[in-house]
């Protein structure tokens, strides 16, 4: 997919595909060009911020690069690996991708749902620069961006005092990568920015044009391991830097697939990471429930600005871990079993509950695919290999393992009975209180005589439905709050649900609270 147009990216740049490759080699390659820096405004915070946006970067192609300063960054810092949205929710392109980022809500809430950046709702759901600018004003604060949509279409700059935008897709990309480097470069030694954006976006060109198994993007990544390592050394330079504390966030807007290209719902595709370094971070994690929506809600974190809930963000800071229950079951999970299109050393399922909790399949029918017979827990890459293109990628809310019922799948081995299988949560205290309210995020898709409900127990009697699902909820949170019962001491929930060949639900981030 083309990030500037809508026309294939190989046909905007067939002209110039081998001049690109060639430009990949080294570091610098290409001399950048003169600019002169802009003046930014000085500085008013010791907490400072720098992101770095690389387009295209699969992040599995690190561990193969010479990119020592990527692989130090792992090392002192947390990275959190993901997979992306796929149509119809968005394509797995640069449009989307960065509004993401920026924005820090998915393409449900931007509206980005291509390169035409069509119905896009920055009114209500603003970058991060912009942000700033409305909440710390007095903050420096700077972008630089190299594929033009960023600054036109008001993704990225916006806010930014200063910002210094280039045309990759006329130009060339190397070219303006080595410039963007070095401007930032010298800001960081000479001046005294609190927030900064840079954007690479020579990797997605080779991408394109070679291939994310091919030599060359392995060697493009090398280089803009490069540039990453001028600014981190900058950084490191500055006179004041023993009195600042600063943040580094390294972060990609899709993958790629092997042959190049990018914009569908192959796995390679999909994948994405958000790579951190800096205080309250820890060195060498490697959480499973960080999403891209998180750039956002880390930068607010590390300036110490707590978010209005009226921003509607929906990414949480890298080093906050979830807290929901299915994150405990990452020992438990195990390979595939009858699934033949997930990898034999993706470790992502398991029917073991957490601690409190039970699946209760009394009713469930017999024979099936085992991964799917009654609720299972999953992880997002074991789940969605399990079919494309069947909105199990639209699943952007859950985080790390959630619970999933998947009649559909199910059914893919022969099977007697319909599906039947109720998972059953801990009891809760309620006693002395006047309401409770369960909170969860939930991707539905309803189909035929399938049904899902919610049902409430009260001290252990009989369950009683409190919700029903009857159309599709595609990954959203849901509230219930119940009156308390005069004499209840506890309560505990179940989410029923059957099938026959239909669809699937999908069950995360349960929260229990009394009022």
């Amino acid at each position: 997919m083309s990030r500037s147009r809508p026309l294939s990216r190989r046909s905007v740049l067939a002209t110039t595909a081998a001049a690109a490759t060639a430009a990949a080699v080294g570091p610098l390659a290409t001399a950048p060009a003169a600019y002169a820096a802009p003046t930014l405004p000085d500085g008013t915070s010791k907490d400072k911020v720098l992101v770095v946006g690389i387009d295209g970067l699969r992040h599995d192609v690190i561990a193969a690069a010479n990119a020592p300063h990527l692989k130090s960054m792992m090392a002192k810092g947390t990275y959190g690996t993901s997979l992306l949205y796929a149509n119809p929710m968005a394509a797995t392109s640069s449009g989307p991708g960065w509004s993401t980022i920026s924005t820090g809500v998915w393409p449900d809430k931007h509206r980005v749902k291509d390169n035409s950046f069509a119905g896009k709702n920055y009114g209500q759901y603003p970058g991060f620069l912009a942000r700033l600018a409305q909440v710390r004003p007095q903050l420096s604060t700077y972008a630089a961006v190299d594929w033009k949509p960023l600054d036109t279409q008001g993704t990225v700059t916006p806010g930014a005092d200063a910002k210094l935008v280039l045309d990759g897709d006329r130009d060339g990309y190397t070219g303006h990568d080595a410039t963007i480097a070095a401007e930032t470069e010298s800001i960081l030694r000479d001046q005294n920015p609190d927030v900064l954006f840079v954007y690479f976006g020579q990797v997605d060109i080779v991408g394109h044009n070679q291939g994310a198994a091919s030599p060359r993007y392995r060697e493009a990544t090398e280089v803009v391991d490069g540039h990453l390592g001028r600014l981190l050394a900058a950084i490191r330079a500055r006179p004041s830097y023993a009195t600042e504390r600063w943040t580094v966030i390294v972060a990609t807007d899709h993958g790629h697939t092997d042959s190049g290209g990018h914009g569908g719902s192959a796995i390679e595709e999909r994948r994405t990471f958000v790579l951190a370094q800096g205080p309250g971070i820890a060195a060498g994690a490697t959480p499973g429930d960080t999403r891209l929506v998180d750039v956002a809600a880390t930068v607010f974190k590390q300036l110490g600005i707590a978010p209005d809930p009226s921003w509607g963000l929906d990414g949480k800071p890298i080093q906050e871990r979830s807290t929901d229950p299915f994150e405990a079951l990452y020992p438990s999970l195990s390979a595939r079993v009858d699934e033949t299109g997930i990898p034999a050393g993706v470790l992502g399922w398991t029917h073991t509950a957490p601690s409190g909790w039970s699946v209760v399949n009394s009713a469930m029918g017999t024979g099936g695919v085992t991964e799917w017979r009654g609720w299972a827990f999953a992880t997002d890459e074991f789940w969605s290999r399990s079919h494309r293109d069947q909105s199990r990628e639209l699943n952007v809310r859950s985080r790390g393992v959630f619970a999933v019922a998947d009649s559909d799948e199910w059914d893919d081995k022969a099977s007697s009975g319909r599906y039947d299988s109720t998972l059953v949560t801990p009891a809760y205290a309620v006693g002395g209180r006047s309401t409770v309210t369960l909170g969860f995020t939930t991707l539905y898709r309803q189909e035929g005589r399938q049904s899902a409900r919610v049902l409430a127990s009260w001290n252990g009697g009989t369950p009683v439905v409190v919700k029903s699902y009857t159309s599709d909820v595609i990954s959203q949170p849901q509230s219930l709050t119940l009156d308390v019962p005069a004499g209840a001491a506890n309560v505990s929930f179940r989410f029923h649900y059957t099938g026959s060949n239909n669809w699937y639900w999908v069950i995360d981030g349960v929260k229990v609270a009394t009022g």
